[in-house]
């Protein structure tokens, strides 16, 4: 480990509050994950309704897969790499997806949705897997894929390298318009939610008083 990544983690944990956080804030994530799962299930049998959409009624549907994963996990493994240097950060953002997490799911109960018309399949392995192991359509308000990335955006350090986490999620959020996987209030939506978020798991860590 790098001798100054290997000090942050160490001047971190040197303090109690950040060793609780941390100790309680991925079990918070598993969990928060694992009932997703069973709730995507039960989504994807319940009936919805298709909303009217302009936007993409005037956007023919284009199947983006492979770019919109691209910008997606190499976004995540960046912003990883990235706040890995600042564990605070990096705990609290894990803490902010876990609300929104929790956020998706209260939403989604109270907007039963169906898939819009023409949409591509996105193929994501990963949500496949929290989900019922085929590729999920009704997995819609709001949008997880764009408020992930606009999560990240927030947490990450430097304005310049926000301002590219931002492009990229107004990037993933136009290829899910482009192939219909959402309609656009999903997309409209995420970003506020993301932000809820982050402002709840900032609630959980009050400014440190100088030593």
């Amino acid at each position: 480990m790098n001798a100054s990544l290997g000090r942050a983690w160490a001047e971190a944990w040197s303090d109690r509050a950040f060793r609780r956080h941390l100790l309680l804030s991925v079990p918070a994530l598993l969990a928060a994950l694992s009932i997703l799962a069973n709730f995507l299930k039960w989504v994807e049998e319940r009936p919805g309704v298709i909303l009217p959409d302009p936007v993409l009624a005037a956007l023919p549907p284009r199947d983006v897969t492979w770019l919109t994963f691209a910008l997606i996990y190499l976004g995540l493994v960046a912003s990883l790499a990235r706040m890995a240097w600042y564990p605070r950060d990096l705990v609290r953002a894990v803490q902010a997806y876990a609300i929104m997490v929790g956020l998706r799911i209260v939403v989604m109960y109270a907007t039963p949705l169906e898939a819009p018309p023409g949409m591509i399949l996105l193929q994501d392995p990963l949500v496949q897997h929290l989900g019922t192991g085929k590729a999920l359509t009704k997995d819609l308000f709001f949008s997880g894929h764009t408020s992930t990335l606009f999560l990240v955006s927030l947490a990450v350090r430097g304005a310049k390298v926000r301002a590219l986490f931002f492009a990229c999620t107004a990037a993933v959020a136009f290829c899910v318009l482009w192939q219909h996987v959402h309609y656009t209030v999903d997309v409209l939506a995420a970003p506020f939610f993301a932000f809820a978020a982050f402002q709840l798991a900032g609630l959980l860590h009050p400014p440190r008083r100088p030593s």
